[in-house]
């Protein structure tokens, strides 16, 4: 790894650590609320499968490279320590229940990925393809995720529920990453940040466009919005940034 890449990954891990700890205002309500209301665990239990492959991506069995490794070590324990938060407050068993197994899912998962790499599959190079091409797919799926809100803010035109500083974040955080990839050569990381970019810059497009505009939202969008059904992830992984707006690599 050069200087220049390192330097450069340095400052992703903090943009990134800003974008998943970017949630933490709205535990905090959950906590003092005791209840963890209409939210819903959907953004970090995808974040948290995010991080798990790029663990696996950035790992030594994989491709080196410790600076994914520590973001997305960091970003996999952050989340774990919002879903704790997040089963213990949620009063509906349901609820609770549903949540368990999206980890139980996503864990079994990714413990079948990272068996058929070490027992099926053993050319790095072809480790890298897949674990990547997985990375890939989920870091895009998180970065499209806030083409809901977009739309919302297009209907509505207002930018009420689309905060300027997170959509600033997610795109210092895409570019961040996709030059940390281009100097690397690492397609892989490149796809899902460079997209990440793209779409930040459309909410900013949008932003720009609506910004002194106060009118209010229809109810009906205020309630999905608030309740977290159809929000974004509030982070996005490094390497892709927590869909939440959710943080990837």
């Amino acid at each position: 790894m050069s200087t220049a890449q390192f330097v450069v990954g340095v400052i992703g891990n903090v943009t990134s650590i800003c974008l998943f700890l970017s949630p933490f205002t709205t535990f905090l309500k959950i906590i003092k609320l005791r209840s963890t209301e209409e939210y819903s665990a959907v953004p970090y239990v995808a974040t948290l499968l995010n991080c798990f492959l790029w663990l696996l991506y950035g790992s030594p069995f994989v491709k080196w490279g410790v600076l994914v490794v520590t973001i997305n070590g960091a970003g996999a324990f952050i989340e774990l320590f919002y879903l704790c938060l997040y089963l213990v407050y949620s009063k509906d068993r349901r609820t609770r229940r549903n949540a368990v197994l999206m980890i139980t899912a996503i864990v079994i998962f990714f413990v079948a990925v990272l068996l058929i790499n070490l027992l099926g599959i053993h050319r790095h190079s072809k480790r890298q393809t897949v674990v990547g091409i997985l990375c890939v797919i989920i870091g895009t799926s998180m970065y499209v995720s806030p083409l809901t809100i977009m739309k919302t803010v297009i209907t509505t035109k207002s930018t009420e529920f689309m905060p300027l500083p997170l959509s600033v974040f997610n795109l210092l955080n895409g570019i961040v990453w996709t030059t940390y990839a281009l100097i690397g050569h690492d397609l892989y990381i490149t796809i899902p940040n460079a997209l990440g970019v793209f779409f930040a810059l459309c909410q900013l497009t949008l932003y720009g466009c609506f910004c002194g505009n106060t009118r209010r939202m229809p109810t009906e969008i205020t309630e999905v919005t608030e309740n977290g059904k159809g929000v974004p992830p509030d982070v996005m992984s490094v390497g892709t940034a927590q869909f939440q707006n959710h943080a990837e690599v």
